[in-house]
């Protein structure tokens, strides 16, 4: 719906929480009509006359005039709402039949079903929030972790469109001080100070390249982190997912080879979503099906940002495996490349520590690997839980950087966003040449914007409607 429609729209409605039995239901109505149609159907308070941000309680009719619900309506005036339209709030009872009742009369009385987003959308067409604050709504709600819930507040709030704003001006600055020496150019006027110009491109340039960079932390904070355990036949994978997720998830056998495919599960620690997969055992296989799990397993360890690799302390590391843990385990922590993405971090466990004998065994291989080296017994640690923490600490250690840089700064975790912000940087890299190479303002110029367009169309200061109805389509109805 383009933006200078907005005043013209149409009063919408919908259910604005989950179905089902529940103490309490609200159904929510936006638009123009949204007073009047609510009060149409009440009877008791007079909405028509109703201040902004009042309460009132009365009896919801149908059009026979029977008694549907009891509900509190609270008036919200343009343009002091969620939406910066008239909005009417209806507390109900919970359930099916009533809210679906009220919903059936509120459409007779001329409002219309809400499609998903509809709400949230309104509030962008009117300036209440701007393009990336909305998106973060539906981060918000999709949420699956205590991280990724306060990185999604932090957008909402607009730190993450703060940054953008910064970034904007200086390109708009740039814009000025080029186009201004453009106006001029008759006169043979430099009003351009080409090493400002240099260094707002490298500012410019280094923002863009921060703010991509953060994609692989907030991909983790939104998705969560991907462990995979791996490790030879019977080294105790399945016993030690079991242990990390407080769940038999995975069944557990004396008999090597006993899991096929992957077995999922998920667990927060430092309130950051990990998601654990427990693969088969890795072994020159001896059938068709074990040729395959052994195959998924070494998939999903080229695709793990986190590898726990296990072995059977009494036993050793073998040759094979050093040779295996060299060609997929080349990193230590997980630490951030030159494009923003990070290595996988590895951590070698020496299980079965409970089966040996006298003290606790010494990381013999831990050199030889160059892998952080733990012994433990997944056996016991899954009765108690304490024992776990020579792992869970080391998952800790991995997320610190992520949580540290959440917490002081913007992270990106749309997708959308990353390829606008990767577009817009190559853009400012292809100014940055041109004003090295003496290119022309004019040219210098075309660069600049298309920079602003691609951040533009993060913010929506640059959209469509295409582009409008393909983000909110996302979003839950009500919202």
């Amino acid at each position: 719906m383009p933006a200078e429609n907005v005043a013209e729209a149409d009063t919408i409605a919908a259910l604005a929480t989950p179905r089902g039995r529940a103490a309490l239901a609200v159904v929510r109505l936006s638009g123009p009509q949204a007073v009047r149609v609510a009060d149409a159907c009440l009877e008791g308070p007079a909405l028509a006359e109703a201040d902004s941000h009042t309460a009132h309680v009365g009896f919801f009719r149908g059009a026979d005039g029977e008694e549907i619900d009891r509900v509190v309506a609270t008036v919200f005036r343009a343009p002091r709402s969620a939406t910066g339209e008239d909005v009417v709030e209806l507390s109900c009872h919970g359930g099916d039949f009533a809210p679906q009742l009220i919903l059936e009369q509120l459409y007779e009385a001329g409002a219309r079903p809400a499609e998903p987003g509809a709400f949230t959308q309104r509030a962008f067409l009117n300036g209440k929030m701007d393009l990336a604050q909305a998106e973060a709504v539906a981060d918000l709600i999709d949420a699956t972790s205590r991280a990724a819930h306060r990185a999604s507040m932090k957008h909402l709030k607009g730190r993450y469109s703060d940054r953008l704003a910064e970034l904007r001006e200086e390109l708009l600055e740039l814009c000025a001080y080029i186009e201004l020496e453009l106006d001029f150019s008759d006169e043979d006027v430099d009003f351009a100070d080409r090493e400002r110009l240099e260094a707002l491109l490298e500012e410019a340039d280094a923002l863009l390249a921060d703010l991509i960079g953060s994609y692989a932390t907030g991909e983790k904070l939104r998705d969560g982190v991907r462990v995979v355990i791996g490790g030879r036949p019977n080294a105790g994978k399945s016993t030690l997912l079991n242990a990390l997720v407080g769940d038999e998830r995975a069944i557990t056998s004396p008999t090597p080879g006993t899991t096929r495919d992957r077995v999922e599960a998920e667990a927060q620690i430092e309130g950051v979503r990990f998601r654990f997969t427990d693969t088969a055992g890795l072994r020159v296989a001896e059938g068709q099906i074990e040729a395959e799990g052994v195959r998924r397993a070494e998939e999903a360890i080229r695709e793990a940002d986190v590898l726990l690799y296990l072995y059977d302390l009494a036993e050793g590391l073998a040759g094979e495996e050093r040779a295996f843990l060299n060609e997929h385990a080349p990193t230590t922590g997980g630490d951030a490349s030159e494009n923003g993405e990070t290595g996988r971090a590895a951590l070698l466990v020496g299980n079965k520590a409970d089966l040996l004998d006298g003290d606790a065994p010494t990381p013999p291989t831990s050199r030889e690997a160059g892998l952080p080296h733990v012994s433990l017994s997944a056996l016991e640690a899954g009765r108690h839980p304490d024992r776990l923490a020579p792992v869970t600490d080391f998952l800790r250690e991995t997320v610190a950087g992520a949580l540290s840089r959440a917490e002081h700064s913007p992270v990106v975790m749309n997708q959308r966003h990353r390829r606008h912000l990767r577009d817009a940087r190559a853009a400012v890299e292809r100014a940055r040449e041109g004003l090295a190479s003496g290119l022309g303002g004019d040219l210098l110029t075309l660069d600049l914007r298309e920079a602003l367009d691609e951040i533009g169309q993060i913010t929506g200061e640059v959209t469509t409607e295409d582009v409008l109805d393909r983000i909110f389509s996302r979003f839950c109805i009500g919202k």
